[in-house]
Formats: C-alpha cells, structure tokens, sequence
C-alpha cells in the first residue's frame, strides 16, 4: 500500500490512530481492479484464519470476531479481505467447537464461497495446526499457506502478494511493524531490570506465509509431508509431534517455530498501519467508523433527466466533494449508466415537481436484483424539490416512511429530504448547502434512526 508524506507524519504524532483500509470492502469477491497488471501467481495459496478466541479482553460476551458491525459479524470482513483476492483458492476458519453452527450460519448467509470452518484447538498453536491439517496434502507441493488473525480485517491484497511470493522464495514470511513504545524487563520485586533498544526490534504482525513443507514440518517431527487426521480440541496433535507442549500451550509465534524446527529464516516485510488487530471494545467502534468512512467514499445521484435535477446534482457535487464524497451524475440507470448498480452502495434520487414515490420504488427494485446489499446496508436519499405539491409534506412523509420500512427488510437504509426551490441566489446556496451536509451525514453515519424521516432542507 503506498504511503504519502502526509499520511507518515500523522502515523508518528499518532501511531495508535487506525489507519484507513482504502476502498477494498466495496469491491466484489475476485475482482481485484486495484491491483497493478498482472499482479498473478503460479502456485496454490490457502489461508488459515485462527479464530478461536474467547475476546476476553474486549468483556463482552460475544467474542470479538462475531461481533456485530453494520450488521455483519467481523469474521466476515477478514474473510471478506481474502476472498475479494482472485489467486487465493481457499480460506480455512478455525473456531471453537461451540462456535461451528455460528461460523456456518455466517458463511452461508453472506454468501462466502471460498470458506469452510473446522473445530480449533484449546490454545492458539493447535488451531492453527488443524487449519493446516484441513488443507492436508492436496494443496501440492509448492503450496503457500498464509496465517492471519480473524480480527484483522484491513489487510490489502498489495501485502499478501509480498508474503505470499516471499515465502514461497524463502520458505517463510512475514509483516512486521515499528515498535511504538519502548519494551523493558522486570524483576520479580517490580523494578526496572533492563531496556531493549527499540531501533533494533520490530512488532511481529499478521499476515504469515510459509510453504505448506514448512509450516507442516513445523509441527510435525517429520521430513515428508503426510496425511493426519485434526487432533481433537483438548490434545495435542498426533504423537511425535515436533512442537513441545509448552510451544503448543504458550506459544504465539509461527515464524518462530519455522526457524527452530525447520531452520527456515523468514523474510521480513514492512506492514502499512492497517495492520492493527481489534483487540478491546474501542476497537469494535473504530472498526465500525473505518468501515463507514469506506463505504462513504463515492455516491451516485440520478436526476430523472430533468434540467433542475441535474443543476442541483451539479451543486451538490461540488458542496459534498469538499465533505470527502464524491458523486458520479447519471440521468438513469439504463444502459452503461447501470454500472453504478453494481459499483456503488450509495445512491441520492432527485425528484422535481410532483412527488413520485414509484420512482423510488423503482430504484429499491432494481438495487434487490442487483443483491447489493448482501454485505453492506445501501443508502438510498430520495430528494425531493417541489414548491407545491399535489401530495402533502404529511403525505410525503408517510409514503417515505412506508417505503422504508420494506426497504429496511432488504438492509437498505431509505432517508427522504425535502427541498424547497427559490429564486434568491443566498437562500439557495443554503438550501445547496444543507441538502449537501445532510446528505453527507445519512451517508456517513448510516444510521437506523433517521431511516424513513423527511428532513427539511
């Protein structure tokens, strides 16, 4: 991910601020239409995502990879991340044996093709271990494995082509970051015993890659790759296991096991900052913000082909612009205009004269058969701009109200605006302004509770 100056300095006054993700949650599973041409490789890679965790360092009760952000449990976005990546074949989830009919559930209703759970271990070491052992020896020889965690979500197809071509060059990768505070030792009475210097060390971060020799020998004390049946969750893998028992119950570090048992030296790559890892309950809210600023990125308003619509389309393209959004003006959705179904999953329908509540309903329609919103609620803002009407505002705002309340069941978020026109240049201008700050808000905050009001412009 290329990093500018500017984002740099903000990193160092702030190094804990996370790091926005770029614009991968809209983009559709296997298409990779960031990526520089031909970016490709030859060789299988899988990915094992460990997420057995209990989350008891955020005290809720839910574990923080099914927490519930936009209405979509985190696991999905991480799996999200991985299965929008053409080159990668398969994703194994490693949960505890409560949680399979949870990650079932997820994987069937978000539609993930790519994913399938098995039962994890009682420690970190084992679940990763039965990830690895469901891929089993038909990922081939030369087979790439990457380990991630399943509460990074942000993590960009860029990184994963370095890890995934670096181990298979070295035999063993992984992303690394700058250490933000210094790492000390204790003694036992509480004092300081000595300081590392931090120029020297670097945070060891996901993702990890290994070719599946490596990481299989890892845990394993065998020179060829076999076929082993999952360990069950309370013991260790099969007897003769390579790892000890103290790597399986206190260890963390895959990277590690690799140079140990296998003498394989992983190459070490530089991370970008959305790399961070929602560990508490704060992290739950920043991931949820990260993700809505992606999602407010662009727009597309449809002005019905009227001369009105399209000057106020203009205006509201220039005042929302300077809020971070940017607007696409099409007439319609008919032709090549209907791209805009498939790319965006927001949408401003402006309406002049007499109030039209089938053009909206319309629009909802042809959004349910494009299953936009599978993954992420829509905003839909009907924009209505009339001096008189034959409906009431009272009227409007029922029809607005009935219509979202369909509209919600299809996880699309309807807002109305009202508009009043006027031949005063400064009150327009207002009025410009306040349908744009609105529009900015609905779009950015997403929120349920202003879901079927009509708000005055």
């Amino acid at each position: 991910m290329e990093v500018n100056d500017t984002d740099v300095r903000r990193e160092r006054c702030d190094p804990d601020r996370p790091a926005h993700p770029g614009v991968f949650l809209t983009r559709e599973a296997g298409k990779s239409d960031h990526q520089p041409a031909g970016l490709s490789v030859d060789f299988p890679v899988s990915v094992v995502l460990p997420a057995g965790g209990t989350g008891e360092r955020t005290g809720l009760r839910t574990p923080k990879q099914f927490c519930s952000l936009l209405g979509r449990p985190l696991i999905s976005y991480t799996v999200q991340a991985f299965e929008r990546v053409s080159w990668i074949q398969s994703v194994v989830v490693v949960v505890a044996e409560e949680n399979m009919d949870l990650m079932t559930d997820v994987v069937q209703r978000f539609r993930h093709t790519k994913v399938r759970a098995v039962p994890g271990g009682s420690t970190r070491h084992r679940s990763i271990w039965n990830g690895v052992l469901a891929l089993g020896e038909g990922e081939g020889e030369g087979a790439v494995v990457i380990v991630h965690d399943a509460v990074r979500p942000f993590v960009d197809e860029d990184l994963l082509y370095k890890i995934a071509t670096a181990a298979k060059e070295h035999g063993a990768a992984g992303a690394i970051r700058p250490l933000v505070s210094t790492v000390i030792a204790t003694t036992s009475e509480g004092y300081l015993d000595h300081s590392l210097e931090r120029a020297k060390y670097r945070a060891s971060e996901m993702p990890q890659g290994f070719t599946y020799d490596v990481i299989s020998r890892a845990y394993q004390r065998r020179g060829s790759t076999q076929s082993f049946t999952i360990c069950p969750a309370d013991r260790s893998p099969t007897s003769g296991s390579k790892c000890s028992e103290s790597d399986f119950e206190f260890g963390t570090e895959c990277l590690h096991l690799a140079l140990q048992y296998c003498g394989t030296n992983a190459k070490l790559i530089q991370g970008p900052p959305t790399l961070w890892k929602v560990t508490y309950k704060r992290d739950l809210a920043a991931a949820e913000s990260i993700i809505k600023d992606a999602l407010s990125r662009s727009a597309c308003v449809i002005t019905g082909g009227s001369a009105s619509g399209a000057a106020l389309a203009g205006a509201l393209r220039e005042a929302v612009g300077a809020l971070g959004t940017e607007l696409e003006v099409v007439p319609d959705l008919r032709g090549e205009n209907a791209r805009c179904l498939a790319k965006e999953g927001n949408f401003i329908l402006v309406s002049v004269g007499p109030s039209r509540p089938s053009e909206v309903e319309a629009l909802l329609t042809e959004l349910e058969a494009a299953n936009r919103a599978l993954l992420h609620p829509l905003v839909v803002i009907w924009v209505h701009m009339s001096d008189s009407d034959e409906l009431s505002v009272s009227g409007r705002a029922a029809a607005v109200m009935d219509l979202s309340s369909a509209a919600k069941l299809r996880n699309i978020l309807l807002y109305g605006i009202q508009l009043h026109p006027s031949k005063d240049a400064e009150r327009w201008e207002r009025s410009v302004s306040r349908v744009a700050e609105l529009t900015s808000v609905l779009i950015r905050d997403r929120s349920p509770a202003l879901v079927g009001q009509l708000l005055q412009a």
